[in-house]
């Protein structure tokens, strides 16, 4: 198992931060490991809902058939999903207002048989996009 984590301090409330994490036609200009949605972003933003993303980790194309697990709107959004080589990836952001800011945490997790052959690497990459991820999306709603 891999397991990465970023944490942020933006400087907008909750509910601009979650509205610009929810834009589905425009997360591309933030998240850092994400090319597509093959079918648009989730239809029903609701625990069960499903979805499909093209990523790119490691510079590698993967696709990823993900599952909402946890939902509370301006709080949390999790995410576990099915990706290439039976690997399982689970994305949690959690929005923590902090005055008129918002201290956002993205924490990722990645399990199967290929995780192990290439963890520190995995996880390098990884930590890296989330902290990118979480400059972009900063500056998008700051």
């Amino acid at each position: 198992m891999a397991e990465v984590s970023a944490e942020a301090r933006i400087q907008a409330p909750a509910g601009k931060v979650w509205a610009q994490l929810t834009d589905w036609p425009s997360y591309g200009a933030w998240n850092a490991t994400h090319t597509s949605f093959p079918r648009g972003g989730p239809d029903v933003l609701a625990v069960g809902g499903t979805f499909q993303e093209n990523m790119k980790l490691m510079g590698f194309p993967a696709e990823v058939d993900w599952t909402i697990e946890e939902l509370e709107p301006a709080r949390v959004f999790a995410i576990r999903g099915k990706g290439p080589m039976a690997v399982t990836v689970a994305t949690r952001y959690t929005l923590t207002p902090d005055g008129d800011a918002t201290t956002v945490r993205i924490d990722g997790e990645f399990t199967g048989a290929a995780v192990s052959l290439m963890a520190g690497r995995l996880k390098d990459s990884a930590a890296a996009a989330l902290h990118e991820s979480l400059r972009k999306l900063g500056g998008l709603v700051s």
